[in-house]
């Protein structure tokens, strides 16, 4: 026996144990790899489903608001109800409410104008009205009223769904409304 031959096993077992430790390096790097891939997968999935939830909100704040609304955009004039008289100044806020109406293609039933009410000694003028409107044009008749000028405020608002008075649900609701507006003399 020579001293080579003795050291061949020993040469052969680190090789084969520096060959294996090589491989259980690679395969460890892989897995690790598939691993961060499948993380880079599922977090470019949420910024996928953000980036559409984003594009949803970012369409629907792109429409165009309905005619009341785009036509109140720069409103100008006084904040008062204007008129020599408190009958003159309720008349037109009873003109306002029944244009507001008709506008959004309700029907103003009956309106009463009120000038005497709690807070007249303050100059307001209220007026109280029945009106049948559809669902979708209720919305628009509340914005009209309360974003225009004169500065209007709602006091009180009852709605009666179409069922309540037998009609079928897609009808119109009945609604009764008080507007109330702070008259100033005009000169």
């Amino acid at each position: 026996m020579t001293l080579t031959s003795i050291g061949e096993p020993a040469s052969v077992r680190r090789q084969f144990a520096a060959g294996a430790a090589y491989f259980g390096v690679v395969i460890a790097l892989a897995a690790a790899s598939m691993w961060f891939i499948g993380d880079l997968r599922d977090r470019s999935d949420r910024v996928t489903a953000a980036e559409a939830s984003l594009d949803q909100l970012s369409e629907h704040s792109r429409q165009k608001p309905p005619a009341s609304v785009a036509s109140n955009a720069n409103v100008t004039g006084s904040p008062f109800l204007d008129g020599r008289t408190v009958t003159i100044a309720g008349a037109a806020l009873q003109e306002r409410i029944g244009a507001a109406v008709a506008k959004a293609g309700g029907a103003l039933i009956s309106s009463q104008v009120e000038l005497d009410g709690p807070e007249a000694k303050n100059g307001f003028v209220g007026v109280t009205a029945n009106v049948e409107v559809t669902q979708a044009a209720l919305q628009t008749i509340l914005y009209d009223i309360e974003a225009g000028m004169p500065y209007l405020f709602i006091e009180k608002l009852s709605i009666q769904s179409p069922e309540d008075f037998g009609e079928p649900e897609t009808g119109r609701m009945r609604m009764t409304i008080g507007v109330a507006g702070q008259w100033r003399q005009s000169e």
